[in-house]
């Protein structure tokens, strides 16, 4: 393959895993098939799944920063432990 392939190629796979990274949720686990009679269905239904998608990511988030600042206050935290021993 020639280089200049390779890096486009390279180029458009980091795009291609952002996205279809969003749609593998929308697909498996809401079991995302759009099967309507008018594109306005259609569309209503794909608003929805991303309007749920983005929910469960900042929730996600919310957890995750949670748990992080849990963690620095926790007195068993390693850190809090090294600055005490010194």
């Amino acid at each position: 393959m020639p280089e200049n392939v390779r890096r486009g190629n390279a180029t458009k796979s980091k795009v291609r895993a952002r996205i279809e990274h969003v749609f593998a949720p929308q697909k498996a686990k809401m079991g995302l098939f759009i099967r309507t009679i008018g594109i306005a269905r259609a569309e209503t239904k794909i608003t929805l799944a991303n309007l749920v998608f983005n929910m469960h990511r900042l929730i996600f988030h919310e957890r995750h920063t949670m748990t992080g600042s849990l963690r620095l206050k926790s007195p068993n935290n390693p850190e809090k432990r090294r600055k005490a021993e010194a």
